[in-house]
C-alpha cells in the first residue's frame, strides 16, 4: 500500500524534523506546507503593506491560508496518483476535522482507501523550555510572533488536534518530541508507519 503520512502539530515540536528522519527509511514526496506556499505567501503579504512572516493576521486567513493548503494538497494528489508515499508537514488544524477533506484527497487521485494507507503522527513536545530553544534555534521572522507572545503562545504545546477522519484509532500515533529524537524513537515511528 502506498502511505499518506500527516506530520502535524504546533511550531516548534519538530514536525519537518521527525518526517526528514523517517524519509530516510521510507522514500516519499517530501511536502512541507511552508516550502510550497511561503515565498507566494510572503509576496502578497509585502504587495499588501503586511508583514510577510505574519500568519496570524485576518488578511492572511481570509485570503492566502486555504490557497496554501490547497496547493499542497494539489501536490500530495498528483503524487499518490503517479504511485508515491506522501509525507505532509503542516499543522492541518482545520483539515483534520473535515472528515471529507480526506476522503477527497483519495477520490482526486483516483485510488481508494484500499489502496492508501492514512497515519497521522501528532508532534508534541511535554519539554516547553526545549520547544522555544528550537523555535529561538531556527531563526525564522516567522516566529517573532510566537516569541514575543511566549505566555499565550505556550499553551500550546502539547496540543492535540481533533482528528474527525475515517481512519482506525491505530493509526494515528501522538509523539513526544522532547530529549533527543534517537535511532530507537525512529525506528519505532517507521514501524507504525510500514504496518
Amino acid at each position: 500500500m502506498q502511505k499518506l503520512v500527516f506530520f502535524v502539530g504546533v511550531a516548534g515540536t519538530g514536525k519537518t524534523t521527525v518526517a526528514e528522519k523517517i524519509s530516510e527509511h521510507i522514500p516519499c514526496a517530501f511536502l512541507d506546507r511552508d516550502t510550497v506556499g511561503g515565498r507566494f505567501v510572503e509576496r502578497f503579504l509585502e504587495m499588501n503593506d503586511l508583514d510577510p512572516n505574519d500568519r496570524d493576521s485576518k488578511f492572511y486567513k481570509e485570503n492566502l491560508r486555504d490557497l496554501e493548503y490547497d496547493s499542497t494538497k494539489d501536490i500530495c494528489i498528483e503524487n499518490l496518483r503517479v504511485g508515491q508515499n506522501v509525507f505532509m508537514i503542516s499543522p492541518f488544524t482545520a483539515e483534520l476535522k473535515n472528515k471529507e477533506w480526506i476522503e477527497e484527497v483519495i477520490a482526486d487521485s483516483g485510488k481508494s482507501k484500499a489502496e492508501v494507507d492514512v497515519k497521522v503522527v501528532v508532534v508534541t513536545l511535554q519539554d516547553i523550555e526545549q520547544q522555544r530553544k528550537r523555535i529561538e534555534e531556527r531563526g525564522t521572522e516567522r516566529d517573532s510572533w510566537k516569541l514575543d507572545n511566549w505566555e499565550s503562545y505556550e499553551t500550546r504545546v502539547d496540543f492535540v488536534p481533533t482528528i474527525n477522519w475515517d481512519i482506525p484509532k491505530e493509526n494515528i500515533n501522538i509523539f513526544d518530541n522532547s530529549g533527543d529524537l534517537t535511532e530507537e524513537k525512529v525506528e519505532k515511528l517507521v514501524t507504525f508507519i510500514k504496518k
